[in-house]
């Protein structure tokens, strides 16, 4: 298989996809054994929830700088230097696990570094790809990476991060630290790319920010795609912050069955990430692109209307298989139209459209459900999607061209 992958897409690609897959397979080991950490060490509501809000506000912190920094530096060493540092942090919060001297505001720190770092390194891998894969190589590449994110978080990372925080509290953390520095290792293994060519001065840091802001706006593509993201995380997280509610009271799940719903999710990305380039060569991204936004309009609906868990799981495996083939297409595209020297700051507004529309949404979620019901976030998302869909319709057009 590896030989396989390094004739069609390079060594190069092979190395910088094994390194997402083992770092995405330590990345979900913390994702599950982050929260029973927190736990074990307080039972305030407040600062469980403060230490997931700790690794995702250095994205509404830090997205946009760190894509201006992705653009100035050496982005194969930038990844490999934030692994290493990345590493470091987990080691040290292992540490601290091992000798019973962790606190909750050593894990938010730790996990804050983690969500700056990320902010660098995913931004930083983004922009990379294209220096090391063919244009038209691109979605395949998107894809294996996509379908890599899927099986390592989903399906292996998160019961083996359960199963070693039971041996030892230490063990996951440990574990992480160590798949950041075979990553740092298998990055600094590619050979070194040119940077981009700068047109005239540099101009300062604000300056440099700016420009890459003006550059989204500008192309009506990307800023549709982006603008229909941000929109669309809005709609999709107000919905599923409530979810876990939802399924209980709605669907009439148990924790268990919940669990279980919840790999839908996994099943449905696995499989898009499979089919993602065929599609798009099928059919045209343009098509492509638009009938994933009538999807999903009608799972908000599907999850409005039905108490049937069997009707919810079906649904949640075709939107998850929509969000993977959009996510392949609209990374391809990106990285195939931005100018080389503007990649890391587009993709950082992007970032920042993607994960702040996130962080809006789960805000707004449970206010909604408290207020007017808990399928009401559903019925909202369905209609905001609805208006999504006619105003991005003919900008969509441009996506196959």
């Amino acid at each position: 298989m590896r030989a396989l992958l390094s004739a069609r897409l390079g060594a190069d690609f092979t190395k910088l996809w094994t390194a997402s897959a083992v770092s995405n397979i330590g990345d979900g080991v913390t994702m599950a054994a982050g929260p029973l950490l927190v736990a074990s060490v307080t039972g305030n509501p407040a600062w469980i929830a403060g230490a997931a809000f700790a690794q995702q506000l250095p994205w509404l912190l830090f997205a946009l700088v760190s894509g201006a920094y992705v653009d100035r530096l050496d982005r194969r060493v930038l990844v490999v230097v934030v692994n290493l540092a990345r590493g470091v942090a987990l080691a040290t919060l292992a540490a601290t696990v091992a000798t019973h001297t962790v606190t909750v505001p050593i894990i938010c720190t730790v996990v804050f570094l983690l969500g700056t770092g990320e902010t660098l390194a995913d931004t930083a891998m983004g922009a990379l790809l294209p220096a090391v894969v063919l244009p038209e190589k691109l979605p395949s590449a998107n894809a294996r990476l996509y379908a890599t994110f899927n099986i390592g978080q989903q399906f292996v990372a998160k019961p083996l991060g359960a199963w070693l925080f039971v041996i030892s509290a230490a063990a996951p953390f440990g574990f992480d630290a160590l798949t950041f520095a075979v990553a740092a290792v298998l990055i600094a293994g590619i050979r070194p790319v040119p940077a981009a060519p700068q047109p005239g001065p540099r101009t300062s840091l604000r300056g440099e920010i700016a420009e890459g802001v003006r550059w989204l706006w500008r192309h009506r593509l990307v800023r549709t795609l982006a603008v229909s993201m941000g929109i669309g995380n809005i709609a999709f997280c107000a919905a599923f912050a409530v979810f876990v509610i939802y399924c209980r009271q709605r669907l009439g799940l148990s924790d268990v069955g919940y669990g279980f719903l919840l790999t839908a999710f996994a099943v449905g990305g696995v499989f898009g990430a499979t089919i993602a380039a065929k599609l798009a060569r099928r059919f045209g991204s343009t098509a492509v692109l638009r009938a994933g936004l009538l999807i999903e309009v009608v799972t908000h609906v599907t999850l409005a209307v039905t108490t049937t868990p069997w009707m919810a799981a079906g649904i949640l495996v075709v939107f998850s298989i929509h969000a993977t083939v959009w996510g392949v297409i609209v990374a391809s595209i990106r990285q195939r139209v931005v100018p080389s020297h503007l990649l890391g700051r587009v993709g950082s507004v992007y970032a920042l459209l993607d994960q702040g529309g996130a962080a809006l949404g789960s805000l707004a979620g449970g206010l909604l459900a408290s207020v007017w019901g808990i399928t009401t976030p559903f019925w909202i998302a369905a209609a905001a999607m609805t208006a999504i869909t006619v105003c991005a319709w003919r900008p969509l057009r441009e996506a196959t061209a």
